[in-house]
């Protein structure tokens, strides 16, 4: 769990929950969580420029859009895999799929 206050407005945050790569973005005083690599070439997101509601990745300039994933450059093909947030007592919860193994 990540406190709401280490995310501040505008910013994005950098997190591993079990084995995912989550970056934590506060946008207009709401919490998104998307996948912090980037679908075009392993780049953390969480090192890249927040700008309104979309994220530049800091190695090719892919940009996504925070709130649904979509890629909107000609660069990223493939979305970002996005994450339910919710806020509890000043906690962020992720809620993060589990792979069961057969």
């Amino acid at each position: 769990m990540t406190e709401t206050a280490a995310v501040g407005e505008g910013e994005v945050l950098g997190v591993t929950i079990g084995e995912e790569l989550i970056a934590l973005y506060r946008i207009e005083d709401t919490f998104y969580a998307t996948s912090n690599v980037c679908t075009h070439a392993f780049a953390l997101l969480s090192d890249g420029y927040l700008e309104d509601d979309c994220i530049e990745c800091p190695l090719h300039q892919a940009l996504f859009h925070v709130p649904t994933g979509e890629a909107r450059s000609r660069i990223a093909k493939r979305p970002l895999k996005t994450f339910a947030v919710k806020v509890e007592n000043d906690r962020l919860l992720v809620e993060v799929p589990t792979t069961v193994e057969a």
